[in-house]
C-alpha cells in the first residue's frame, strides 16, 4: 500500500493505492480507470484536463469493467480484454472543505483495470477527448501533467 497527499482544487485529498482485486461495493466506487496498452505502447487521450489515460464514473447498473470499456471505446476508441490491478482509496478525512453536500463521500474509491488492446477503432473525437496518442509508458511522467508516485505504483502493477 502506497499513500500520497494530492492537492485537488483547494482541497487536499489522502490518497492510497490497494491492490486487490476484490472491489469495493458499486456505490462507493466513484470512478473507474485504466491503463490501455497496444504493442507495449501505452494509450493517452487529451481532454479538459490535458493528456490522460482514459476513465470516468459509472452509470446506472453498470459494472466496474463495464465502465471502463465504455470510457476506453467512448475517449480512445479502443476495445480489449480488461484485468482488475486494484483501486485507490481517496479520503476526504483530513479535508476541511468536504462536507455532507459534497459531490463525493467522505471515503470513495476509484478502480484501476489494465486493458490489453485487441481492436484499435479509427479515433472520431466525438465524446468527452480531442486527441489519442500512443507512447513508452516510460515517458508518460513526463506527458502528464498531474503524474505521480501512487499513478506510478499502478502502471508499474499493470506492466508486471
Amino acid at each position: 500500500m502506497t499513500t500520497t497527499y494530492v492537492k485537488w482544487g483547494q482541497s487536499r485529498i489522502k490518497l492510497t493505492w490497494e491492490k486487490n482485486s476484490i472491489l469495493p461495493q458499486n456505490h462507493i466506487i466513484t470512478s473507474v480507470h485504466g491503463f490501455c496498452f497496444q504493442d507495449d505502447q501505452l494509450l493517452l487521450v487529451f481532454n479538459h484536463r490535458g493528456w490522460d489515460f482514459p476513465g470516468g464514473h459509472m452509470e446506472t447498473g453498470e459494472t466496474p469493467e463495464k465502465c471502463f470499456k465504455r470510457e476506453a471505446l467512448e475517449e480512445g476508441y479502443v476495445e480489449g480484454d480488461c484485468i482488475v490491478l486494484g483501486y485507490i482509496i481517496v479520503d476526504h478525512s483530513e479535508n476541511p472543505l468536504w462536507t455532507a453536500n459534497s459531490p463525493y463521500p467522505k471515503i470513495g474509491f476509484q478502480v484501476f483495470y489494465k486493458m490489453n488492446i485487441t481492436k484499435l477503432l479509427p479515433f472520431e473525437g466525438e465524446y468527452e477527448s480531442a486527441q489519442r496518442m500512443f507512447i513508452s509508458p516510460y515517458d508518460v511522467s513526463s506527458t502528464y501533467h498531474e503524474w505521480n508516485s501512487l499513478y506510478q505504483e499502478i502502471l508499474n502493477c499493470a506492466l508486471d
